[in-house]
């Protein structure tokens, strides 16, 4: 899938999310409390698990995709310290070289959200945050057999095992809504960027498991599905 073909992929499913959680809304009752009340409030209000329906969308519409989990803290309805780890895959091939990629790593990324609503005890969140994210992983490359135009013979290329790493950070916008009980829906965009990256001495990784495809920064997205505890 081509970086166009990614970008349009995640505007589709945060535009349905949005319509999603603009209907959960109108038909929900906002939920006010006092600034007495909310002077009053827990310092842990509870834990959140969630998983991204992105990634195993894009792995069975693409040739790379990934399967990936949450924990987060709620203090206050305000600051919302979280972990997030997944597991990225790719078996990829060029076109027009036949060049063949191929990896699968874990990953794992930690950070905090913000909500940044007026009312932060509401059952509706619009939150900024940042996460710093790191994954080291190996991959295999091969080329298949060519024939040599000037000695004649064929010739092929393949490479197993080199080792790379890469940490980079996200800056994350997102939304969430109660959709019933203890089950919320969310979206997230997320600007991620490069500050650290080793890919060994064959030149730069495809993919990175949790990042993406390569290059110093991409944009990229979740639709998560979360249960409050």
């Amino acid at each position: 899938m081509t970086a166009a073909k990614s970008t349009s992929a995640y505007i589709c499913i945060l535009a349905i999310s949005l319509m999603l959680l603009t209907g959960t809304r109108a038909s929900a009752q906002k939920h006010y409390v006092d600034s007495e009340s909310q002077d009053s409030v827990a310092f842990l209000r509870g834990v959140e698990l969630s998983i991204d329906g992105v990634g195993p969308l894009m792995k069975a519409f693409s040739d790379y995709g990934n399967y990936e989990g949450a924990l987060r803290l709620n203090l206050r309805d305000k600051y919302f310290p979280i972990v997030e780890l997944g597991y990225g895959h790719t078996n990829h091939m060029e076109d027009i070289t036949g060049i063949r990629y191929k990896t699968s790593a874990p990953y794992g990324k930690i950070g905090a959200d913000i909500n940044i609503l007026r009312n932060k005890h509401d059952d509706y969140r619009l939150y900024v945050g940042g996460r710093y994210a790191f994954t080291s992983f190996k991959y295999d490359i091969s080329r298949p057999e060519l024939l040599d135009p000037v000695w004649g013979g064929v010739s092929d290329y393949s490479a197993s095992d080199i080792s790379a790493n890469c940490h980079w950070i996200e800056i994350v916008f997102g939304v969430q809504a109660k959709l019933w009980g203890p089950v919320h829906l969310g979206w997230s965009a997320r600007y991620k960027t490069r500050i650290s990256h080793s890919e060994g001495d064959i030149g730069e990784a495809w993919y990175v498991p949790g990042y993406g495809e390569s290059g110093s920064s991409v944009i990229g997205g979740t639709f998560n599905l979360i249960i409050v505890i």
